[in-house]
């Protein structure tokens, strides 16, 4: 269960919720209403990647004071996290982030109760139907993961950072660094035969794939696989509050 800050907010309709995405190359949050709808126009920065945490916790705090009031804050983060402690940060090049309380320290620095949850975790809350085994894949800065049973979310496995090929990683063999260095034609072969193996791993009835470098896939997909937006990212922080 994603960690509160303090005491948890009362489940009140039309409440705001802060979400906040912390990705490897942008920080991005928006106010969200109960149903994920923004409230506010979508702000973004680029990620100081290598920072020390409380640099990016300043970040995060400078970039969401235009968006107004809000009730509580939800935030999806590229890594491990376990009860609001980050356990691992492999895109933000910074060992500081090993056991870091990012929900406690982004409480006190915004003054409402936080939660934090995997992004590709949340981005799937956003979009998942509810129905048996379904699955997420994030394709941006690197390769995330989530993994859902009727609706409710599973523990987080970190599978981007499993071997995939050659002695490689999914994270590494399908990250934006491996896109640009082996070209649109090799990445989507690779893409193709990521989906194969999640396919036979899992046996999902259903995946969603999300991220910036979505968009970028060529070739087609089978009925029971579906591209989804970024924006996903944003609008399942919800969910972290609901129960």
């Amino acid at each position: 269960m994603p960690h509160a800050q303090s005491a948890e907010v009362s489940s009140i309709s039309r409440s705001r919720t802060l979400a906040i995405d912390v990705g490897g190359t942008g920080l991005k949050a928006s106010v969200i209403d109960d149903s994920g709808k923004l409230l506010t126009e979508r702000v973004r920065v680029d990620t100081p990647v290598g920072a020390p945490p409380k640099e990016i916790v300043d970040a995060l705090a400078k970039l969401v004071a235009p968006l107004g009031s809000y009730d509580r804050v939800s935030v999806g983060f590229p890594g491990v996290v376990r009860d609001g402690r980050v356990l691992t940060a492999p895109n933000l090049g910074n060992k500081g982030w090993k056991g870091y309380d990012l929900a406690g320290a982004l409480g006190r620095a915004l003054g409402k109760p936080v939660r934090v949850a995997n992004d590709a975790d949340v981005q799937g809350l956003a979009v998942i139907a509810g129905k048996g085994v379904e699955m997420v894949i994030t394709l941006g800065t690197g390769f995330g993961t989530g993994l859902y049973l009727d609706g409710r979310l599973g523990p987080h496995l970190e599978l981007s950072h499993h071997p995939f090929r050659k002695g490689e990683t999914y994270d590494e063999q399908l990250g934006n660094a491996a896109r640009k260095d082996v070209g649109k034609k090799q990445w989507n072969k690779r893409v193709k035969k990521a989906i194969d193996n999640l396919r036979a791993l899992t046996n999902f009835d259903h995946l969603y794939i999300g991220g910036g470098n979505a968009k970028k896939i060529d070739f087609e997909l089978d009925p029971d696989v579906t591209i989804v937006s970024n924006e996903a990212g944003i609008r399942g922080g919800v969910a972290l509050w609901q129960d």
